[in-house]
């Protein structure tokens, strides 16, 4: 498993740096930029609306037609099976920032190297290390349903399915094999590493840097640049602070792309029982940890 997680670490990037040469040398078309810029708004939103959202904090309901295409984006991001990812998220809330967080950048110690030995941990390094043996034990609810166990189980599938989608796209719209590779190049691996380090950056960076507005007894933190290129999911404080909340953006001026996906389809009734704070707990909370 190490190895295969230091593969899906490595691929991407050397995907981008091959990209970069080719870029350098030839350019590049629309139609790779397109594939690329559909594919990570696609993934990136299976990642924070589906396996966050739905799958680890319940905060909407939704079909199963719904809950396997968010399941099979998600996996598509290439972040893990469902179930492991659920569980390892849950057990991060449980325990946040402290000693069986198995990803806070706070555990190695003061100074300045250990911040930056924490910040990798965070980052990339907690993925090399074994998972927690009673993991299971973090997803009781989603091992009873046989839907979200099949889609955990064919996680593989969905992994080829992402790599060739972008592929098959841009080959049919540039009619070329050469389209064809550019598309599995940005629409696949840069794509995904672009998708991994900005979902990484949440455990790591939104634990070291940005505004805590609510006192929630660990490290998490608010950050705009992340609000915005990890559709709402850098709003961590409010959403530590309101782990069940479908919304991170508590302000009008926080961006949050994935709690706007979810209204849309709220409004056509692809999604129920949205879950938000009231004003009143959110300003007690507020005041709170004032």
């Amino acid at each position: 498993m190490r190895v295969v997680n230091l593969v899906a670490i490595l691929l991407p990037f050397a995907g981008l740096i091959a990209a970069i040469v080719w870029l350098w040398g030839f350019g590049v078309g629309w139609v790779p930029l397109v594939v690329f810029a559909v594919m990570y708004m696609l993934t990136g939103l299976g990642i924070t609306v589906g396996y966050h959202r739905l799958f680890t904090h319940k905060s909407f309901d939704t079909g199963p037609v719904m809950t396997a295409v968010i399941g099979a984006l998600g996996s598509m991001a290439v972040e893990g099976p469902i179930l492991t990812w659920v569980a390892t998220h849950r057990q991060h809330h449980q325990h946040s920032d402290g000693v069986d967080d198995p990803h806070s950048p706070h555990a190695h110690g003061a100074g300045f190297l250990n911040m930056i030995r924490g910040l990798f941990h965070a980052h990339l390094g907690w993925i090399l290390r074994p998972h927690a043996p009673d993991l299971d034990r973090y997803v009781p609810d989603l091992r009873r349903s046989r839907l979200v166990r099949f889609m955990s189980a064919t996680f593989p599938v969905w992994v080829v399915v992402g790599l060739a989608a972008p592929a098959i796209v841009a080959g049919l719209l540039t009619l070329s094999w050469w389209g064809a590779l550019l598309g599995f190049l940005w629409g696949g691996l840069v794509r995904i590493f672009f998708v991994h380090h900005v979902t990484w950056s949440i455990n790591s960076v939104c634990h070291l840097w940005g505004a805590r507005p609510f006192d929630c007894h660990d490290e998490s933190r608010n950050n705009a640049i992340f609000g915005v290129l990890g559709f709402g999911e850098g709003w961590h404080n409010n959403h530590h602070a309101f782990p069940a909340s479908a919304r991170h953006g508590l302000r009008w001026w926080q961006v949050d792309t994935s709690y706007l996906v979810i209204r849309a389809m709220a409004l056509v009734g692809l999604a129920r029982n949205v879950r938000t704070p009231s004003a009143e707990h959110i300003q007690r909370k507020h005041a709170a940890g004032a």
